[in-house]
């Protein structure tokens, strides 16, 4: 009885947090916080990071946040990137995201820019993108009140994002993302806008050798994004066989807390990741874990 109780607090908690929201014009969330393997595909936060692997690549992402409870965030991301050639690359990103009653959908594309030297090479990228979050039902709740009316209806963005991303020596990994660093509301009254603050992501990464087979590479991803919680995702990941496998362990702490692993897989030009993420929080007394599986195809290219 506690947890359908708990369930249903939960999604009436999202009903009220978006009428709120949707009241005063800010934005939802910032949706690049949910993924845990962006050290692994660091184009699905870096538009600096299109056409990284002088290839084309096609992916499909799906994250489910506290598996087990009804009505709680699933996530689903396909991508494209690659290069086009003298340096440039493009990038085409769809997202769509359910919490309860609360539906968000993404489309974004952009362009990136790679100069290489000797020893470094480093990525510049931009994106344009349309958000759009929205209620898909109302519950129990009355449909001709004006919030109600006016989140089912949804709130709609314009943003443009920019982020960097290089390599240094061949095993540095750096980038910095400013998300939705200019943004436009579209629809609605845009006198009802509130101030919103910048937002980063701040990426690194080492990769050492420490055996003929098997490598090893620390890194951080450091987020302070708008509507969520300031947090750093601690990574350390194992390549073994020329990384075709990869396992690695995961901690993050700040706003949110969890421990987890990831395991991975290439095959010719077939690439698979699993990951699992434990919160340290009350509500992981109550569900199974967040999972989140990406599959991506590399293909073709010309080299940058």
């Amino acid at each position: 009885m506690y947890k359908i109780n708990f369930i249903k607090l939960v999604v009436i908690g999202v009903s009220m947090v978006w009428g709120f929201a949707s009241h005063a014009q800010s934005r939802y969330f910032d949706e690049r916080y949910i993924y845990t393997q962006a050290q692994i595909n660091p184009q699905l936060i870096n538009p600096g990071a299109f056409g990284w692997k002088d290839m084309h690549t096609v992916l499909l992402n799906y994250r489910n946040k506290w598996s087990g409870i009804q009505g709680t965030p699933k996530t689903i991301t396909l991508s494209y990137n690659g290069p086009v050639g003298n340096g440039l690359a493009v990038g085409i990103n769809f997202l769509t995201d359910r919490f309860g009653f609360l539906q968000s959908t993404k489309g974004a594309a952009g362009l990136s820019y790679t100069i290489s030297s000797e020893n470094n090479k480093l990525g510049f990228g931009i994106t344009g993108e349309y958000i759009k979050h929205s209620l898909s039902g109302f519950g129990n709740a009355d449909p001709t009140d004006p919030y109600i009316v006016q989140a089912l209806s949804g709130a709609e963005y314009f943003d443009a994002s920019f982020g960097v991303y290089g390599t240094y020596m061949d095993n540095f990994n750096y980038g910095l993302v400013l998300p939705s660093a200019v943004s436009t509301r579209i629809n609605g009254d845009a006198d009802n806008s509130v101030d919103r603050s910048l937002g980063f992501i701040l990426q690194m990464a080492y990769k050492m050798q420490i055996h003929q087979d098997v490598s090893m590479q620390p890194g951080i991803i450091f987020k302070k994004l708008n509507q969520v919680p300031t947090h750093l995702d601690l990574n350390l990941n194992f390549g073994f066989l020329e990384d075709k496998l990869t396992g690695g362990l995961s901690y993050t702490f700040g706003g949110d807390k969890r421990v987890g692993f990831l395991i991975g897989a290439k095959a010719s030009a077939l690439n698979i990741y699993y990951s699992y993420n434990s919160s340290s929080q009350i509500i992981q007394d109550y569900n199974n874990g967040s999972h989140e599986l990406t599959l991506s195809v590399d293909f073709g290219g010309k080299k940058m």
